[in-house]
């Protein structure tokens, strides 16, 4: 793996990124200590297992063709220690600590002439906790092969990497002509037409459904300061699922539920009024399938009012329902939240010139992302070091304040809210407000003991 084209969604990824807009996700991921294991030991095992990568040894660069198009590049100078670097905390609550720094470090862009990624390991002086802080380029991978690329580094994975029976032969390939033959390039035709027909409908969902009228803004869409917080909450998984079997629905409706009634309190709280409009989330879903590509953004995304104006929790989760069953029934490929896919059948050249232009058109068709990340069931750990949480964190678009990411690991849901530090100072009180929400949706469902 040498060489290999951007893919249009990858492109436009790497061309939306601002300084004041960097286009990361990322992920602190919180382990307990163990025998053995000090920090030197753990930063040449992390930096050990990122060189390991193929992927994280590629760098971006221009091409000449497609015109305004970029590939990968494995980068012939590449060292582990521009990336793996190590933080010392002193003093304080060490996870206090660890999540402020977070943010700041997702404040900054990740150097462009470099393979887009970092990874922080953060310690103090003590036998304490530590963390690990990913930093991985959207362009690098969507949300499901950022988790992939940063699960390398656990124990359980890179051990079954390096297992003989895990290396893959290659099945030989005739060699063929780079010219297409007739029939090839005919069907090449046909599916180029559906391309331009799937983008054509989709482009009209997403003007529809754009919103001309900004009046309406709340704290949600301020104006960018460049600054970044992270605040983290923690809930039972299986009181999620308490409430899904009761009310159905599923885990994700809970969730997205449990956000809008956080959103709603929070913003009553601060002594804001509730918009006269239901925010909009844009909910990301993979459109990747099994035995598919392993690298580049295969993603559509669903739009959903968010019911912060309704004041009965068991309603809005109604709702939150009913508004994902109808997005359901259109399909991923064909609602205003397929933005992706249309960006996905643009030629590069557009999404060079057309980035400053597609990312101020963000604000106009959703309010907050709320993305759910899926993690490995089974139990994790770097070193020896038991992994304890994983919080999430997602890019912000621009002219937008809040990102909501979510995970389930060890049998609790860990939310990663990622807001502009300038816009939401109180972004902590929004986070002790998920978890608020859903103990009051769970006490408000019959039959169902109070959880302890």
């Amino acid at each position: 793996m040498s060489t290999e084209l951007l893919a249009p969604l990858d492109l436009a990824f790497w061309h939306l990124e601002t300084d004041a807009h960097p286009m990361h996700l990322g992920a602190l991921a919180v382990f307990d200590p163990a025998p053995g294991a000090g920090p030197r030991e753990l930063l040449e095992l992390l930096g050990a297992r990122a060189a390991a990568m193929p992927r994280l040894r590629m760098r971006v660069r221009d091409v000449l063709l497609p015109v305004g198009g970029a590939a990968w590049f494995t980068d012939k100078d590449f060292d582990v220690h521009r990336h793996v670097k190590r933080i010392l905390l002193t003093g304080g609550d060490f996870m206090a600590q660890a999540t402020r720094l977070a943010g700041e470090l997702m404040e900054q862009p990740l150097e462009r002439g470099l393979p887009p990624w970092q990874m922080y390991l953060l310690d103090s002086a003590g036998d304490g906790p530590f963390a690990v802080l990913v930093k991985l380029h959207h362009a690098l991978a969507d949300g499901m092969r950022a988790v992939a690329i940063g699960a390398g580094i656990f124990d359980q994975i890179a051990s079954a990497g390096a297992a003989p029976g895990a290396v893959r032969r290659r099945t030989p390939v005739p060699p063929r002509s780079w010219l297409p033959g007739p029939y090839q390039a005919a069907g090449m035709a046909l599916d180029r037409l559906g391309d331009v027909g799937r983008a054509l409908g989709v482009g009209a969902s997403v003007v529809r459904a754009s919103r001309l009228d900004l009046r309406g803004s709340t704290a949600l869409t301020a104006r960018s300061s460049g600054t970044r917080r992270l605040a983290t909450a923690e809930l039972d998984a299986d009181t999620v699922q308490r409430v899904r079997r009761t009310e159905g629905g599923t885990s994700n409706d809970v969730l997205l539920a449990v956000v809008a009634g956080a959103l709603r309190r929070w913003m009553l709280e601060r002594g804001e009024a509730l918009p006269g409009a239901d925010p909009r989330a844009l909910v990301p879903v993979s459109r990747r399938r099994p035995g598919g590509a392993a690298t580049g953004n295969r993603l559509s995304a669903y739009l959903l009012g968010l019911p912060v104006g309704e004041p009965d929790a068991r309603e809005r989760l109604r709702l939150v329902r009913t508004g994902m069953n109808r997005n359901k029934a259109a399909g991923p490929l064909r609602g205003a939240g397929a933005v992706a896919v249309l960006a996905d059948q643009l030629p590069a050249l557009a999404h060079r010139f057309g980035a400053p232009l597609a990312g101020n058109a963000a604000r106009m068709l959703f309010d907050v992302l709320v993305t759910s990340v899926p993690l490995p069931r089974s139990a994790l750990s770097l070193g020896g070091c038991p992994l304890r949480a994983v919080y999430p964190m997602a890019p912000l678009a621009r002219g937008q304040s809040l990102a909501v990411a979510l995970s389930t690991y060890a049998g609790r849901v860990q939310v990663g809210l990622v807001a502009d530090g300038k816009a939401l100072p109180d972004l902590d009180r929004l986070a002790s407000a998920v978890h608020e929400e859903l103990r009051e949706l769970h006490a408000l469902l019959p039959t169902v003991p109070a959880p302890a």
